[in-house]
């Protein structure tokens, strides 16, 4: 055998050598991607799912449960390529396909839930926070119209609103419940500086009048659990007394 022809397939081995570990390469970035891709959309069918599930009844409309069942469905639609042995998510979506299909007929089964306390507050906060990024990433993906996303932005912010007004308006109320009136008067003072400091503070008039109401009455029964009692009850009523009683014998030892 020729020198030349033993270059030739040394060089040729060569050259299938690279060939296998460039396509071996590509191979596994391709795995990689798939990997990275399934695993994104199913947060995203997730996060989407967790916010149209979660969300208390009073803040949720039909237009939002549309939107969010939506998002649902187009992650799911792209997530099924990649998973196609998946019946679990098929069944999902034909579930969502039904429900985007009644567009503003679409049935909200979310419970109403009571704002008691700062945890549960944070609880819905952290819902709403996940909405907003769920309309940023849509809009960057070009899955929503700038209008759209500035419309969804304001209907956050007025969410968020609501769910401040509900929970100082629960702690106030639960706060005359136990007989705490200065507690109440706290709450509610907290709840009418916050209406007074949005950008649209008329849109909130209704309820900031309630919440002033509110406030004027917890602050009277404050001022009326702190008036002094004409039996004697705080010390500077017992001290005067004393003095009175001190007089009064000292002039009659006199």
């Amino acid at each position: 055998m020729s020198p030349i022809v033993i270059t030739l397939l040394i060089a040729t081995g060569i050259v299938i050598l690279i060939a296998i570990v460039y396509i071996n390469h590509m191979l596994e970035n391709s795995k990689l991607e798939k990997a990275r891709l399934r695993a994104d959309l199913t947060d995203r069918v997730r996060r989407s799912r967790d916010v149209s599930d979660n969300l208390p009844g009073q803040l949720m409309t039909p237009a939002l449960k549309l939107l969010l069942s939506r998002f649902e469905l187009q992650f799911s639609d792209r997530l099924v390529q990649l998973d196609k042995t998946n019946s679990a998510l098929r069944t999902r979506i034909s579930e969502l396909r039904e429900l985007v299909n009644k567009n503003e007929l679409i049935p909200i089964n979310n419970p109403v839930q009571a704002i008691h306390n700062e945890a549960k507050a944070k609880e819905v906060r952290f819902i709403l926070e996940n909405l907003n990024s769920q309309v940023s990433r849509a809009t960057q993906d070009g899955l929503m119209q700038a209008n759209e996303a500035k419309h969804w932005g304001k209907e956050i912010q007025h969410m968020l609103c609501l769910l401040h007004i509900d929970f100082f308006n629960s702690l106030g109320q639960q706060a005359l419940k136990n007989a705490q009136p200065g507690q109440a008067r706290l709450a509610f003072e907290r709840g009418v500086q916050y209406l007074r400091k949005q950008p649209e503070p008329g849109k909130y008039q209704s309820q900031l009048a309630q919440m002033e109401a509110q406030l004027s009455r917890a602050n009277d029964m404050v001022l009326e659990n702190t008036k002094p009692v004409s039996d004697d009850v705080n010390q500077l009523t017992e001290g005067l007394k004393s003095l009175d009683d001190e007089d009064s014998w000292k002039k009659k030892s006199f």
